[in-house]
């Protein structure tokens, strides 16, 4: 399975944010689409990625308050990004080596999307449980050993007669 196959299944919908945005314009963006990151986007091009941990970093650097922090000052500019043809193992590993839980999917200078750890998750459950089925299926059709299947036909036979 590769970035694009994710992406197919998840859709290309994007949440993005200016840098110059405030972080309270942010946080209310991300609570009502019920999403963890945000693009920062300027002059159509990626320049950052905002999450929920640079928000709750502003949040507790400011006592409890986001006062009229900007996205630019808090917003993450050394972020990972992956291509559609990445495959899943080499994202999962990415993720994990990296400890980030999103990745924006670029081509050339286009941002295709953006992918979570959730999405990662989701992805893998899919496909082990397709080969699972697989698997179930192959094993369920199964063909008898052919010298077996006439050796307990004969004994049958046998036991039947006498």
């Amino acid at each position: 399975m590769k970035v694009s196959d994710i992406l197919r299944i998840k859709g290309h919908v994007l949440f993005t944010v200016p840098p110059q945005a405030s972080l309270l314009q942010a946080v209310q963006t991300m609570a009502q689409h019920d999403i963890g990151s945000l693009v920062v986007m300027e002059q159509g091009k990626l320049v950052g990625m905002l999450t929920f941990s640079e928000i709750m970093a502003a949040v507790a650097e400011g006592g409890g308050v986001l006062g009229k922090n900007t996205v630019a000052e808090h917003m993450d500019t050394h972020y990972e990004v992956c291509g559609p043809e990445t495959t899943l193992d080499t994202l999962r590993r990415t993720m994990l080596e990296a400890g980030v839980r999103y990745i924006p999917v670029m081509q050339d200078d286009s941002l295709l999307g953006v992918i979570s750890f959730h999405d990662v998750a989701q992805a893998v459950v899919r496909e082990q449980d397709f080969e699972n089925q697989m698997l179930k299926a192959y094993i369920r059709d199964w063909p008898e050993d052919v010298d077996q299947a006439d050796a307990q036909a004969a004994r049958a036979s046998a036991s039947a007669r006498g």
